[in-house]
């Protein structure tokens, strides 16, 4: 039972993702689209239902009283001639017919008529004349619609030949209804045209606080935006400018912060420094035997300088720096130069050639030297290679290492992770941290070196 109440439920969620699915693809994915369709629908609605009213109800019940009254009319003359059969009479009664309901009737003796009901014409005349001329005359008739531009030719089969009645079409239609199809289709279109141009300024305001946004959030700060549209829009951009403002702000005090603290361990660090440098060296039994303790302790200032250098460069980020345009060569070149400088073997792979990209210089050169410095130590031979994507720049750092465990290959970015003995482990993390700040993304995979590969991917 348990199986069968298990199936049952499933079945209408199927369907019901199977309608969503459809539905997304149905409907239009911007706002601007969505807005539209949202004022388009009820004004085709409304538009078809008074087309409806005016067609299915008063153009019908109009058309259908003008069409009996010439029915009745030419019921009432066929009667006429058929009850005084005289020539004379006939011509009388054909011609004071005519003049009293204004039409033209002529009587064909010896005719016969050759087709029967009607040509079609747009709108429910031609049908309700067909219909009430079958209901009021015994005979066989045909209407055409289509002989004459402005009048009606019916033609109706009497035993003594064919009755040819002549009318205005002005008589039997109102007014053409493609004339008010036109008026409501071309009013809809009016209507819809000035509500899209009102709810595309509105979408203009939202798309460029989106793009403030993003380009904020990818540290190219712009100038404020300048708060239009509805009312939400405009609150929706004064505080997106508010918040730009504190985050500015409270990046700055935290450099000015950092900056001090950086310059408060230094000094005593300095000053340790200097001391040291100053001790004797030569002379005495004594300041020989200092002499191994007087390197490790200045090997110590230096590891405590490195250590706090990479502390504070985590802390504070790369967030001051103004975005430029970069090519990518140059700034493997350099990468490269200062590699080989540490005795590394390194090399520039496949690079796309002019490849450019928008970022922070100095901070991608911190990336990719921190890069480059974890996998010198772990490897012998380093490539820097880099390719254009679909609005986006992704370069590679191949070693032919040892390679990251995949199950580790998420825990080395963290802080204070390092597999190396003394080691701060920010390396990756500030790497990391300076590429989201990019908008980007950073991770390992397996190198075609045998080793492990860093893949960098920057919007461009």
């Amino acid at each position: 039972m348990d199986s069968l109440s298990g199936m049952d439920n499933a079945a209408p969620q199927g369907w019901r993702r199977m309608r969503e699915r459809l539905v997304r693809r149905i409907l239009p994915r911007s706002l601007l689209g969505r807005m539209l369709l949202i004022g388009f629908i009820p004004l085709l609605a409304t538009q078809a239902i008074s087309l409806e009213l005016f067609y299915g109800h008063y153009l019908q019940v109009v058309s259908r009283r003008l069409s009996g009254d010439l029915a009745t009319t030419i019921s009432m003359t066929l009667d006429m001639l058929e009850r005084y059969p005289a020539p004379a009479d006939r011509q009388w009664i054909l011609e004071d017919a005519g003049r009293r309901a204004g039409l033209v009737m002529t009587l064909h003796e010896g005719e016969s008529l050759h087709r029967r009901g009607s040509n079609h014409v747009l709108g429910p005349i031609d049908e309700d004349l067909a219909h009430d001329l079958q209901a009021a005359v015994r005979w066989p008739t045909f209407v055409d619609w289509k002989q004459a531009h402005h009048r009606v030719m019916i033609a109706v089969q009497t035993p003594i030949g064919v009755l040819q009645v002549v009318v205005l079409r002005k008589r039997l239609v109102v007014a053409p209804v493609w004339l008010f199809v036109a008026w409501a289709s071309g009013s809809a279109l009016l209507l819809f045209l000035i509500a899209a141009l009102f709810m595309r300024n509105q979408v203009r305001a939202i798309r460029r606080l989106a793009r403030a946004a993003e380009l904020f959030g990818l540290g190219r700060d712009t100038v404020p935006i300048v708060p239009e549209g509805a009312q939400e829009i405009r609150k929706a951009a004064i505080a997106f400018n508010r918040m730009r403002e504190r985050i500015n702000r409270f990046v700055e005090q935290r450099t000015t912060v950092l900056a001090g603290v950086s310059h408060d361990l230094r000094t005593p660090l300095t000053r340790l420094r200097l001391s040291l440098a100053m001790l004797p060296r030569e002379g005495r039994v004594e300041a020989v035997s200092l002499q191994p303790d007087i390197a490790d302790m200045i090997g110590d200032i230096g590891e405590m300088e490195h250590m706090i250098e990479g502390y504070l460069s985590f802390a504070r980020g790369e967030g001051a720096e103004t975005p430029v345009v970069i090519r990518v060569e140059d700034m493997f070149d350099e990468v490269v130069v200062t590699l080989r400088r540490m005795g590394a073997q390194a090399a520039i792979g496949a690079l796309t050639p002019g490849l450019v990209m928008t970022g922070r210089p100095n901070a991608l050169r911190r990336v990719l030297s921190n890069v480059a410095e974890n996998a010198r130590r772990h490897a012998g031979r380093i490539v820097l290679s880099a390719e254009k994507g679909r609005r986006q720049v992704v370069l590679y750092v191949d070693d032919d290492g040892c390679g990251v465990e995949e199950s580790r290959r998420e825990h080395v970015f963290r802080p204070f992770e390092s597999g190396a003995a003394g080691g701060t482990g920010l390396g990756l993390a500030i790497a990391r941290d300076i590429i989201h700040a990019h908008g980007g993304h950073i991770g390992l995979e397996t190198s075609p070196l045998g080793g492990a590969r860093v893949r960098i991917v920057l919007p461009n």
